[in-house]
């Protein structure tokens, strides 16, 4: 891997495809690498602002959120410029972290929320009675409103 490059091996190898693609092929296939990194920039860049998006609702500051993420709080500032990428383990704890699903960080999804079968406020629901259910329900209506 090339000096100075902070990439992944997976976005250093297709920076290596485009690159070649636009210095030995058609002008057919030169278009459709620049399409195709266009979208990989697209990509990044949606990710930096769903992470930040996600953070920012949780009202944790990069250190904090980190921190609940066993990482250097330098990683998060790097993810959110776009200075570096995370692996596919960090991204996983950040995700956990943030109780958002890794396709919404990804932009595969809009919600952030989780599925309710993976969500720990939901786990436990079904062991409740109707009078505790409806308690836990207006408790998070007004945990949700008072955050508004």
């Amino acid at each position: 891997m090339p000096a100075g490059f902070r990439g992944s091996y997976a976005d250093h190898v297709i920076e290596l495809g485009i690159k070649r693609a636009l210095r030995n092929k058609t002008q057919k296939e030169k278009k459709l690498a620049g399409k195709i990194e266009r979208e990989f920039s697209n990509d990044a860049e949606l990710f930096q602002e769903r992470l930040k998006a996600a953070r920012e609702l949780r009202k944790w500051s990069q250190g904090e959120l980190a921190g609940k993420a066993t990482m250097p709080p330098s990683s998060i500032a790097h993810f959110e410029s776009g200075s570096r990428k995370p692996s596919f383990d960090t991204l996983r704890r950040l995700a956990n972290a943030l109780e958002v699903t890794t396709d919404y960080l990804l932009g595969r999804v809009d919600d952030p929320t989780l599925a309710q079968a993976a969500d720990p406020l939901f786990r436990d629901v079904s062991k409740l009675t109707g009078n505790d259910r409806q308690l836990a329900k207006d408790f998070l209506k007004m945990l949700s409103e008072r955050n508004k």
